[in-house]
């Protein structure tokens, strides 16, 4: 299905790009969230009369998560968590925890913006976590997982 971009989506294209996509991603992802119109001569005319106020739009977002990433760099995160003798966690930090700590901590941040390659924290100490802010801005907090000794 062809399908022209209302934003930059990551892995995918820029604004305005007309791509070709499963039928099933446009329908259930780009569509209902606004990510992106059918490419029919319709959508297309209408898309070339909202372009500028689009990519206005665009650039106010990317403002915005370059103030976010200088609201970030200023904070320091920790999380305590019951931890065996080696530093091996008694479970495990997933991103929920994370995004509710950092923002806890001063930063609004939201738990599709925590990038962790492994899925979850299982040890104590430093971890450097990385924030997706924005499909262009990207940035990474240091966070120390502290062995909680209740």
């Amino acid at each position: 299905m062809e399908v022209i971009l209302l934003e930059n989506v990551r892995n995918l294209g820029l604004l305005g790009d007309k791509v070709d996509v499963k039928s099933g991603y446009a329908r259930n992802f780009l569509l209902p969230l606004g990510h992106a119109v059918r490419a029919t001569g319709d959508n297309l005319a209408i898309f070339e009369e909202r372009r500028a106020e689009l990519e206005e739009k665009a650039a106010d977002a990317l403002v915005t998560a370059n103030q976010r990433v200088e609201a970030i760099a200023g904070i320091s995160v920790s999380i305590s968590a019951r931890a065996g003798d080696e530093g091996k966690l008694f479970g495990s930090i997933g991103v929920r925890e994370i995004a509710e700590a950092i923002t806890a901590a001063g930063a609004e941040v939201t738990k599709k913006e925590v990038q962790l390659s492994d899925g979850a924290l299982r040890t104590t100490g430093e971890h450097e976590i990385v924030l997706q802010l924005h499909p262009e801005v990207q940035t990474t907090l240091t966070l120390v997982v502290v062995e909680d000794k209740a």
